[in-house]
């Protein structure tokens, strides 16, 4: 009789321990699980694995290659979200950056060291067209020209400035028309079209926004120029 009451204590603790581990167990906090297991002698498992994946410059989900640039570009979002120009995980233009505008957003980037030579926003509304050509003409060899619209990129664009375009690489650049989206990555003195344009075109019937299409993105690798011709 003596004895009744430890006992019952040890009961009473051993229940409410065992209750205790198992509700962690099926709220699925498994707090007491591990703890249970360090007392035993046991070793806890503890993950170690980031579940994030890995992001390379300019957000690319690989790296580029020996002897090539990372870049990511991508166009307005109606007249609302202003585009962004990415380069070797630099942002060279965008609305935090305060340089970017309606019509058309230029990077200019030096081939070989991969340095900004400069970064404008031509009106493509109501700006003049001879301050975009001016701006393009004297271009030197293996210049890049990275590019990105922001609401719209055609309504000045003249004969002139798309033979221009065209002679930087840029096969959609006939197309191009009034609040299209459009990125495009080229260079002066490409001999072939650049792999590197998207477009869309502004279509009532498949517009994403009420005027205007969806923004386009993108992003990839552009090679490094090995000799400097400026």
């Amino acid at each position: 009789m003596r004895l009744a009451g430890p006992v019952r204590i040890i009961v009473v603790l051993l229940t409410v321990g065992l209750t205790w581990i198992l509700a962690g167990i099926i709220l699925g906090t498994q707090n007491g699980f591990p703890r249970l297991q360090q007392f035993m002698g046991g070793s806890e498992v503890v993950s170690t694995a980031d579940p994030r994946p890995r992001k390379y410059k300019c957000g690319l989900p690989q790296p580029c290659p020996e002897k090539h640039f990372a870049f990511r570009v991508v166009s307005g979002a109606a007249n609302v979200i202003g585009p962004k120009i990415c380069f070797e995980d630099k942002m060279l233009m965008s609305s935090v950056q305060n340089n970017v505008g309606r019509g058309l957003n230029i990077a200019l980037v030096n081939g070989v060291n991969g340095e900004l030579i400069e970064a404008k926003t031509f009106d493509m509304w109501d700006g003049d067209v001879s301050e975009l050509l001016n701006f393009l003409r004297p271009l030197h060899e293996g210049t890049l020209v990275l590019l990105a619209s922001y609401d719209d990129p055609a309504t000045k664009m003249n004969e002139d400035a798309r033979k221009m375009f065209s002679g930087l690489g840029s096969s959609s650049i006939k197309e191009v028309a009034f609040r299209d989206s459009w990125v495009f990555v080229g260079a002066k003195g490409v001999q072939d079209k650049s792999p590197f344009e998207q477009h869309i075109k502004n279509s009532k019937s498949n517009n994403k926004y009420e005027g205007w299409p969806e923004a386009v993105e993108l992003e990839g690798c552009v090679p490094q120029r090995t000799l400097d011709l400026e």
